[in-house]
Formats: C-alpha cells, structure tokens, sequence
C-alpha cells in the first residue's frame, strides 16, 4: 500500500528559501525590520521614488546572484518527477523551484528574474533595469515582474493553484506565516489533510497536521515518512 500521496498541493513562502540564504520579510531581522515595504514596496514608490525602489530591488538581485536550491527543493522536484506533486505554489520571486528542476510553478508574487515596462507593459532586459534605462517604447520606468503592495496577483497563477488545491488529497504548506491575503486564504480550500511545515508555529493553525522545522528538515522527514 502506497503511503504517499496521489495528490499532492503545495504552496510554499519565504521560510522555503531562507536556509538557501534568501532573507524572509517579516521576521526580527527580516526585510521589513529593515524597509518600510509601503515606502518601498508600492506603486507609489516605483512612480515617485523610483532611485529608492530601484536601489531596493537591484540589492535583492544582486544577493540573489548566487544563491543555491537547498536539499528541500531538491525534495520536492523530485517528489514532482514521480508524479505525485500536482501544483507547487510559491509566494517566492526568487525561482529557486525552478532552479532545483521543478516545472511548472504557480508564482503568486511573481519573479524577480523577469521585468516590464510599468506604463506600457512592454518586456524588458534585466540588464536594462539594472542600468536604470527606461523602455524602448514609450520611455516609462522599468521594473521587476513582481506583486508590490496593492497589485492584484496574477489571475493565472491564482487559478491554477487554486483548482489543484482543490482537487489534491494533501495539501502541504511550507514555511509561510499565512499573512499575507489573499494567499493565506487558499489553505482553506484544501478538502482532504493538511500539513504545516514551519520553523515558528507561533499561533493554532488549521491545519490536519504541523510539523515544526526548517523547511529542509520537515521535507526530509515526510520523504521518509512516505517512502519516496
């Protein structure tokens, strides 16, 4: 008898990456104990303090430049090339998923790795945003394709995640505080077990099951646990 799932959702947040060297946001020594995200994070920083904005996210690239996978995404890519994993959803921009070999990532936040026009929409080259250009087109601002404070998430992604949490028999989350909405809505969509993985369970969480480790270590425990 298999005691692994057939299948499996899973949505995935910043304690994903940290044990890759990526800051989280929200803790002691986080982003934001460091950065006022709504003097740094919003539309209204990328129109009216553009050098603040674009310094912000060039830093974040630059420190992303050689961060590695850890053993957790390795885990999971491959739970994913076993046909168990039906949607990784991630509220990660730094495509370490991708990196480690999984496919098909539903990115909530979207990706630091891609950039656009912010007037005009129009691509852009990461090369361009780091030198601070403006569009080819219509001469706007360029930015990273990601989701600042107030934008909406990519209705894609959100719908794509959604349908296969809500067709998995486990959902397993994995180092996300769960505060940030619309997001820490979709646990509850989940109609069979539900496991938290996380360094901090700080608060009761609804969930079947939690596991309180680094996301490494808790991913290693279920791979063992389901025997794949």
């Amino acid at each position: 008898m298999d005691r692994h799932p057939k299948r499996l959702a899973i949505l995935t947040g910043a304690g994903m990456s940290t044990e890759s060297g990526v800051p989280d946001f929200r803790s002691q020594t986080g982003l934001w104990a460091k950065h006022d995200p709504m003097q740094t994070a919003t539309v209204q920083a990328l129109e009216d303090r553009y050098d603040h904005f674009h310094a912000f996210y060039g830093n974040r690239l630059e420190s992303l430049q050689f961060i590695e996978p850890h053993s957790g995404h390795a885990i999971i890519t491959e739970w994913q090339k076993k046909g168990i994993v039906s949607v990784i959803a991630t509220q990660n921009v730094d495509r370490l998923h991708q990196k480690s070999g999984s496919e098909n990532v539903a990115e909530l936040h979207g990706n630091l790795r891609e950039f656009s026009c912010h007037d005009c929409g129009k691509a852009a080259k990461q090369e361009d945003f780091i030198a601070k250009k403006h569009c080819h087109r219509c001469g706007g601002k360029l930015r990273p394709n990601i989701v600042l404070f107030g934008e909406q998430l990519p209705m894609q992604a959100w719908e794509y995640a959604a349908r296969y949490i809500r067709e998995s028999d486990v959902l397993l989350v994995v180092g996300t505080s769960l505060q940030v909405a619309p997001v820490n809505q979709l646990p509850e969509l989940a109609p069979g077990e539900s496991i938290y993985i996380n360094e901090e369970i700080d608060t009761p969480v609804p969930f079947t099951r939690t596991i309180q480790a680094k996301a490494g270590e808790g991913l290693q425990s279920l791979s063992k646990e389901w025997q794949m």
